[in-house]
């Protein structure tokens, strides 16, 4: 897999991103129509996408495969908690700004942007392996993450794991795992309602790059440097042990897209409900996803 050909899918996702800045800059996409859509795709769209996914991997995906794939996103997000402590408070001195940074480097953005790259990239079936990293990133925030950004642990969190992606993640498997035919009719509506995610997703994120001071982002060098580490040298340092790990399966190319993912903004929203200052949040969040047009394509071309 080149560089030359992943650039150029990852370009055309790019170009969805510019469209939903234009929308924006326009007057067609404002903040009410954007809170909708992701209402829309984070219970309707992405959920459907999950189990278009499974069910295209129905007699595809090896068992064993699946539990490797399972094994390797706990180890990541155990790694990413035990490196984040150690790189982070280089990034800065405030307490409270650096767990904010530590949160942004171990939490990445899976649902709306790995699963577009996954599926653009690798193929569609590949998807269902994105939802086993998405069940763990779900049960590490509400657990690890919680606790960083309150400072302490809260049973009550452990509800918010009860929502549309943890349950089609869970059904996607079952789907897999037991080898279940859905009727004909259902796939067909499942998999043209999980189509939309993908454009809609990269609207939204034009959408608030949009709203964002440009400048201020691109002229911060720290976060340049913080980008760097979390999208292509700590995957690059990780490579030759995830080789072993993979073995001969077709994992390695997911794994790696898994790990440099750009920063998610499930922290940030976290932070913001408790009265945090999450402007270092939003910049990270934009700069890493517009930056891993181009690291993505170097990870694939390395592997």
């Amino acid at each position: 897999m080149t560089f030359i050909t992943v650039f150029f899918q990852m370009l055309a996702l790019l170009i969805m991103i510019g469209a939903g800045f234009y929308m924006s800059k326009k007057g067609m996409l404002d903040e009410h129509t954007n809170s909708h859509m992701s209402t829309m795709l984070v219970n309707v769209f992405n959920p459907m996408l999950i189990v278009s996914s499974a069910i295209g991997a129905v007699g595809q995906v090896s068992k064993d495969v699946l539990v490797l794939g399972g094994a390797i996103a706990v180890g990541m997000f155990a790694l990413f908690i035990v490196i984040g402590m150690f790189v982070t408070p280089f990034f800065d001195r405030d307490p409270e700004q650096r767990k904010l940074f530590q949160a942004m480097f171990v939490f990445s953005n899976m649902g709306f942007i790995g699963i577009p790259v996954v599926s653009s990239v690798l193929g569609a079936r590949y998807v269902v392996y994105v939802t086993e990293f998405m069940l763990v990133y779900s049960t590490v925030f509400y657990t690890y993450g919680v606790a960083l950004l309150n400072g302490k642990f809260s049973l009550a969190s452990l509800k918010s794991m009860a929502n549309p992606g943890t349950f089609f993640s869970v059904i996607a498997l079952c789907i897999v795992v037991f080898n279940i035919e859905l009727p004909g009719f259902l796939k067909t509506a499942v998999t043209y309602l999980g189509n939309v995610t993908s454009p809609m997703a990269l609207v939204a994120v034009g959408f608030s790059l949009a709203h964002s001071d440009i400048r201020k982002i691109f002229l911060q060098p720290r976060l340049y440097v913080f980008s760097a580490v979390k999208l292509l040298i700590l995957p690059l340092l990780l490579l030759p042990v995830l080789r072993l790990a993979v073995g001969s399966t077709d994992l390695l190319p997911l794994c790696m897209i898994m790990f440099g993912m750009p920063a998610g903004n499930l922290p940030m929203i976290f932070a913001t409900e408790r009265g945090m200052d999450c402007a270092v949040c939003s910049a990270i969040i934009i700069m890493t996803t517009v930056l891993c047009v181009v690291t993505i394509p170097v990870l694939m071309a390395v592997i």
